[in-house]
């Protein structure tokens, strides 16, 4: 996905300029309502999805692809694209690369101003730079890339699930069952939710940037912000595991304190390498 973002962002002048010319040359595309929009398909073999929206930014027809339309959307607010798009010219705006929750590819979407209405067009990305010379894509592979994505995520999420269901478990039968009242009784249980949660949000985000949802921000941006995110939770439980060694080594043996020294120095430089992190990445984006 991110090759393909990486490969537009180098030729993005020759993609709008390349839209620019091609909506001027076929304007006004309503012309082509008598065919439900089904010829601007002929004109343009990388599109994929077209829907009409007023001077509201209410979507007035049905979702048209190719060989079918649906109505489900019909009614929708599509005010959050607008805002979220840059002008080509005083009618074209135009979006940043994300994954279609319609069809499920990387894709731009353009809107047309005419008149009172706005003609929304979804492009998949990498057609429209093949078709350019722009880039190869070779989409079986891509497919596999999604589905280990899935299947990998769904794993983790799974995962995660498991590890929540553990320290439930775990509570109820050392503190309601067995009357265990206990640091560790407590704590441990702790420790393996907030693992669960870190991998559970990995999970997500691996989804929402690969696999379904739409994404208009920096990939890079993101990637950071997961990437922080679960090392955030990774010291959090590992600072519980601290602190509860210092209280079993302060119970029993202050001899052994220096190995709760070590795990908390360990922790100490992963929250330095994180700041240093989280300030040079901040300066890159």
């Amino acid at each position: 996905m991110y090759d393909i973002i990486s490969a537009y962002e180098q030729h993005k002048e020759k993609i709008d300029s390349f839209i620019i010319q091609s909506f001027v040359a076929n304007s006004p595309l309503s012309r082509f309502e008598e065919s439900n929009y089904k010829k601007l398909f002929n004109v343009f073999p990388s599109l994929e999805l077209i829907y009409i929206v007023n001077k509201d930014f209410i979507q007035i027809s049905d979702n048209i692809y190719q060989n079918r339309s649906i109505s489900k959307s019909k009614g929708r607010s599509r005010a959050y694209l607008m805002d979220r798009m840059r002008k080509l010219d005083e009618t074209i705006k135009i979006s940043s690369p994300y994954i279609s929750s319609a069809t499920g590819s990387i894709c731009i979407t353009v809107a047309k101003q005419e008149g009172e209405n706005y003609i929304f067009m979804d492009f998949e990305l990498g057609k429209l730079m093949g078709r350019l010379g722009l880039l190869d894509i070779h989409y079986q592979f891509s497919k596999i890339t999604k589905t280990v994505y899935l299947i990998s995520s769904t794993a983790l999420g799974l995962f995660a699930l498991l590890l929540v269901g553990y320290a439930l478990i775990s509570f109820i039968n050392q503190i309601i069952l067995e009357s265990n009242y206990t640091l560790e009784s407590i704590f441990k249980p702790i420790i393996a939710i907030t693992l669960g949660l870190a991998v559970f949000d990995l999970a997500k985000t691996v989804i929402e940037q690969e696999v379904v949802f739409k994404s208009y921000t920096s990939s890079a941006k993101n990637e950071n912000r997961m990437f922080k995110k679960f090392l955030i939770s990774i010291i959090i439980a590992l600072s519980i595991e601290a602190m509860m060694s210092v209280f079993k080594i302060s119970l029993q043996d202050f001899t052994m304190m220096i190995h709760a020294f070590y795990l908390i120095a360990g922790i100490a430089l992963m929250i330095i390498s994180l700041a240093i992190y989280d300030k040079f990445s901040y300066k890159l984006n």
